[in-house]
């Protein structure tokens, strides 16, 4: 058992992957967890783990609906949320000219709109409180781009810039949003959890189809270890000053800081037209 005053977590998308790592690190050292899930086998497993501590509910962040019902429901179990981790979500992969507005949709639905519908369902009793963190599990993908991934890092991107602008926010209520970009970690993304489109256009074949082969080669083999991944989240929430972002991973930094560098450079080599654009004096 920690000793770290004893907090209420939200975690969604426990069932797996680093959901799964979070939730378990978070029940040894002695917090409770609300854990989401969609079956409910895994719901059963789930409260197995810690009787009286791990409280699993079965939802889909998609279902916007019921998500405030859902959590008022779950805290009056569990115990007001001190902590949100939105989890939930996975890949799709594939060439954007190739992948349909409904991928997009679907995308968008689990990785953006379901964290949001989350934040807005905790908010208030937080702000009550004036205290609480949010954690976004967002990915160096959304800071970084790779080709055949676009709606993904698409809807990382879209869910970091609303973590940034949601922290400014609640600056002043006590309440911290992080965003939490892991690198590669050795989980289900790659596998059985992304959802891949076809691939039809042929021009595309010297891009795509050595992507989506390495990353299917290294599934399971990942450098990232969702343990250790767990006690960074445990080590953020501990803390008084957390940081608006947090990459995991050497990978992430390694990437981020490459992006970071050539940013500077295509910043300094278009400099003269930025500055060209404003009235004269």
């Amino acid at each position: 058992m920690s000793d770290s005053p004893r907090k209420i977590f939200l975690i969604t998308g426990v069932s797996s992957g680093l959901g799964r790592a979070f939730a378990a690190a978070a029940l040894e050292a002695g917090h409770g967890v609300i854990g989401t899930v969609r079956r409910q086998e895994d719901a059963d497993a789930f409260s197995a783990r810690a009787p009286g501590r791990a409280h699993p509910l079965l939802l889909d962040v998609t279902d916007y609906d019921a998500v405030p019902g859902a959590v008022e429901a779950a805290e009056a179990i569990a115990g007001p949320v001190d902590v949100l981790v939105n989890n939930a979500g996975y890949g799709h992969e594939g060439v954007l000219e190739e992948s349909s507005i409904d991928d997009l949709r679907l995308q968008f639905a689990a990785n953006v709109f379901g964290p949001v519908a989350m934040i807005k369902a905790v908010l208030p009793g937080m702000r009550a409180r004036r205290r609480g963190h949010i954690v976004n599990v967002t990915s160096m993908g959304g800071f970084i781009t790779m080709p055949g991934i676009a709606f993904y890092c698409g809807s990382k991107f879209a869910l970091e810039g609303i973590s940034e602008s949601l922290g400014k926010e609640l600056a002043g209520f006590g309440i911290h949003v992080t965003a939490l970009a892991p690198g590669q970690f050795r989980t289900d993304w790659a596998g059985r959890s992304m959802h891949r489109t076809p691939r039809r256009v042929a021009d595309y074949d010297s891009v795509m189809d050595p992507i989506r082969a390495a990353r299917q080669a290294k599934s399971g083999r990942q450098p990232g270890d969702p343990d250790r991944a767990a006690r960074a989240l445990l080590t953020l929430i501990r803390s008084e000053n957390p940081p608006t972002r947090l990459f995991l991973g050497e990978d992430a930094l390694a990437l981020v800081g490459q992006k970071l560098d050539a940013m500077r450079s295509e910043l300094a080599a278009w400099d003269a037209v930025s500055r060209s654009t404003g009235f004269d004096a």
